[in-house]
């Protein structure tokens, strides 16, 4: 009874740290539960899930209760419950920080992005000039992009959340990939932190029945993807990675933040240098997420040695 108690309680403390890691941009729970050691098992519980809802959409009820008596539900409900904890307690003091100290904030989630980008730079087995021209074409476009965006969505509509749902959940079985990251790049990752933040159930459901039908149709294609061509996938990967530090680059007005009042809302693709006085902290920060990230994955390799 002691063991399983331990056990449960083990589990919690784990999904509050994916649920902290999936909260901030740069950082993926998927690394932390190739750590942990139960990567492939969590990942297939959630396509176990995700076939089993969509079995109820065709009508299969009696394949859908066969499919969530194979979810290995003893490891999925304590991670559910420890991250989704985490992630209610934590999206408020996040969206302020965006708000007081946008700059600082930019600094964290670059160091993060950064790390995660060496990370997942080494995980290409050989490079070769196509692989390269990949990453910088992907990484370019992606960098031009981003400088159209008009800034941070204040009210995005029912049909970009339940999209935004359906995309950030495909990070969740990319190791290296964060689902915040994706709405940081969107302009929407300050949205959802609000939705949170401020319990508005209406657009969480919208945004959760996008993120499940996300899981249903896309973890299998992409899981097929990275398989059968590994190389190219990862490529576009680091490509979108690249591309994306133009939103994390902290001045002006870090990751772009919409004011207190809803009043005004201030774009986080612009390019500018620091002007005095607001330098120090974004570089500090951005050097200790660094660090963070490459210690994480170097205790996740350690482990895996084991």
């Amino acid at each position: 009874m002691s063991n399983k108690r331990n056990t449960l309680l083990t589990r919690i403390a784990q999904g509050g740290l994916m649920g902290a890691a999936n909260t901030v941009p740069g950082v993926s729970g998927g690394t932390l539960a190739l750590m942990f050691g139960f990567y492939e098992r969590l990942i297939n519980a959630l396509r176990d899930g995700a076939h089993a809802a969509t079995q109820v959409l065709r009508g299969d009820l009696k394949g859908a209760l066969a499919s969530l008596k194979a979810v290995e539900w003893s490891l999925l409900l304590p991670l559910l419950v420890g991250a989704g904890a985490v992630v209610i307690a934590v999206a408020g003091p996040l969206e302020r920080s965006l708000e007081t100290h946008p700059e600082n904030m930019a600094g964290l989630f670059l160091g993060l992005v950064i790390g995660s980008l060496i990370i997942s730079w080494r995980l290409m087995p050989t490079w070769n000039p196509r692989l390269l021209a990949v990453v910088t074409l992907v990484g370019t476009s992606v960098f031009a992009g981003l400088g159209w965006q008009n800034g941070p969505l204040n009210d995005p509509s029912p049909l970009l959340l339940f999209a935004a749902g359906a995309i950030a959940i495909c990070a969740m079985i990319l190791p290296g990939l964060s689902g915040s990251f994706l709405l940081l790049m969107f302009g929407l990752y300050e949205a959802v932190l609000t939705m949170v933040d401020q319990r508005l159930i209406g657009d969480l459901v919208i945004f959760g029945l996008g993120a499940a039908l996300g899981l249903a149709a896309f973890a299998t294609l992409l899981s097929r993807l990275l398989k059968r061509h590994h190389d190219p996938m990862l490529a576009v990967l680091l490509g979108l990675m690249v591309g994306s530090l133009r939103v994390l680059w902290p001045w002006p007005h870090g990751v772009g933040y919409t004011s207190p009042t809803g009043a005004q809302t201030f774009d986080g693709t612009g390019l500018q240098w620091p002007t005095q006085g607001i330098t120090l902290w974004p570089l500090l920060l951005a050097g200790g997420a660094l660090m963070v990230v490459l210690g994480v994955d170097a205790l996740a390799s350690r482990q895996n040695k084991a």
